[in-house]
């Protein structure tokens, strides 16, 4: 399926009622569609998805369209949005060791790429704390700096072990066995259907 398609059928998922923080509607999208402002149309796409929840298929075609038009960071945004869609949303606040106290002395991509290690309460059979892996997403950020705080999403590698993880609880990152980050969870939408094997 080509670009416009993609998108033309990603916008017929969105109700009409819906509307972002600028009063942007799916009929803004079409408008950017009819004059062939792909990039335009996907940004706008984009934005409503995250005013309200939309279903995997939406994800999905924004995520080809967008790497059909070689845009990397939407298709990786679109991707981890395909993942929240399928096992639901953690948000948090984080804020990393200053580097003259931490492991980590250089900043980090946002987009997705790092996949640290947290502490979010279970104990190991030895009383050591149990550490879950899951992808890290920094949001309106490309990077995050040693000692610096920003809201991030947080991917589990393995959901079920997140199910206990609730607002209002601290948690903390690690690289390795020490602390990098604490983060307080801000948000937890658990997916509307369970998700598929």
């Amino acid at each position: 399926m080509d670009v416009p398609k993609l998108l033309e059928a990603a916008s017929l998922l969105v109700p009409e009622e819906i509307a972002t923080e600028n009063d942007l509607t799916v009929n803004d999208v079409w408008e950017h569609l009819t004059h062939d402002e792909w990039e335009v149309a996907l940004g706008l796409l984009e934005e409503l998805g995250d005013s309200h929840p939309l279903p995997l298929s939406f994800w999905q075609a924004l995520a080809t369209a967008a790497e059909q038009m070689r845009l990397e960071r939407s298709a990786a945004w679109c991707h981890w949005r395909c993942y929240e869609a399928r096992h639901g949303v953690i948000r948090a606040d984080l804020t990393l060791g200053p580097a003259d106290h931490a492991r980590r002395q250089t900043p980090f991509p946002g987009a997705g790429v790092l996949r640290p290690m947290w502490n979010i309460g279970p104990r190991t059979s030895t009383g050591e704390p149990d550490l879950f892996v899951a992808g890290l997403w920094v949001e309106l950020a490309p990077f995050m700096e040693p000692g610096g705080r920003a809201t991030v999403r947080l991917a589990p590698l393995t959901p079920s072990d997140w199910q206990h993880v609730r607002p209002g609880q601290t948690i903390t990152m690690h690289e390795d066995r020490t602390v990098a980050g604490t983060a307080v969870v801000l948000d937890v939408q658990r997916p509307s259907a369970p998700a598929a094997p």
